[in-house]
């Protein structure tokens, strides 16, 4: 389908949605569990930031675009949310009878790009209403919703097969906590400027990934040519974020370059790599330790990383293998 917008027409996000705030003013009085989302001022992970137990009188209605007006460094994004959540009163969402999954994805991505607007601090809150979208419209200037939807369905391509539908128990095993210093080397990086570097493509042969502070893209925020002097950190190895977007936390599949605040964990002993994989989940999930501008460049090595152990309360580095790869997808893991 043709992106033509020559036709399309602005909408006030007033005029498109009815607008609810967020319930949820305090996230560390939630206690954990499984029963609902707790959804952030997050951008990745559709904005879920951990699950948690049912708080009933803070519940916000799924199948509605979360916009995110407050908070750190997500401010302007939006995610479309298909369930119930509690939603922090940093978003506000956004419900309209016409809405659905794939209409959903449209305006949020389309909303995205008002996200430069709000650089530097700027936030949405009060603005949110009277912000403008422009969208496909109908002969009659309405919304055009099934347009939306029939966009997002173009862009569908054949669903990845798995052989793998049947997940490992996390039950079936012992849990116990670790300090990530017991398990790793923290190592800073090379602490190299993305502004003094030469950007190129990601299929030029001698691209190096630029990896940053962001929580996008696997981390990777450019590609660049080497730098003489300057030797890429090796693949496969955990990076996370000090600063910035604190505690985004990936493994780099490529040679890489390492911007400011961030850090490498260099595993004591051997870990494969679907062992690295399970760990970046379990650090992820800290990440709402570190909201309201609280920093992860000292206190990265003291964190507890909660894992799978053996009968003599080692790492269960097998299980954790054995898990990932039991995973939907998990045959697919290069």
């Amino acid at each position: 389908m043709n992106l033509d917008t020559k036709n399309w027409k602005y909408f006030r996000i007033d005029e498109l949605f009815d607008l609810k705030n967020g319930r949820v003013n305090n996230a560390s009085e939630l206690e954990d569990g499984n029963d609902i989302p707790y959804v952030g001022a997050k951008k990745s992970d559709n904005g879920i930031m951990r699950y948690v137990k049912m708080e009933n009188n803070k519940v916000s209605k799924g199948n509605c675009i979360v916009f995110i007006t407050d908070g750190q460094g997500s401010v302007g994004y939006a995610n479309y949310m298909d369930r119930d959540f509690l939603g922090t009163i940093n978003v506000v969402c956004g419900y309209n009878k016409n809405l659905n999954e794939l209409s959903g994805q449209f305006i949020a991505t389309v909303f995205g790009l008002e996200r430069p607007r709000y650089s530097w601090g700027r936030k949405l809150k009060n603005t949110l209403p009277s912000t403008v979208l422009k969208l496909p419209a109908t002969p009659s200037g309405d919304p055009d919703w099934q347009w939306m939807e029939d966009y997002i369905k173009s862009l569908h391509s054949e669903p990845i097969t798995t052989g793998c539908n049947d997940p490992k128990s996390l039950d079936s095993v012992s849990w116990s906590d670790f300090q990530v210093k017991e398990l790793f080397n923290v190592k800073y990086g090379i602490n190299m400027e993305l502004k003094a570097c030469t950007e190129t493509r990601k299929d030029d042969p001698e691209a190096i990934a630029f990896v940053a502070r962001t929580s996008e893209n696997n981390g990777v925020s450019a590609f660049v040519k080497c730098e003489e002097g300057k030797t890429p950190q090796p693949a496969y190895t955990i990076t996370v974020a000090g600063g910035g977007s604190v505690l985004s936390t990936f493994l780099q599949i490529r040679p890489f370059y390492s911007g400011r605040d961030l850090y490498l964990l260099i595993p004591k002993h051997e870990i494969s790599n679907y062992g690295k994989l399970f760990i970046v989940t379990v650090l992820q999930v800290e990440k709402y330790r570190f909201n309201y501008g609280r920093q992860a460049n000292k206190t990265l090595s003291d964190l507890n990383l909660h894992l799978p152990i053996t009968s003599d309360g080692k790492p269960d580095w097998q299980f954790m293998e054995d898990y990932m790869k039991s995973l939907p997808y998990g045959d697919r893991i290069g």
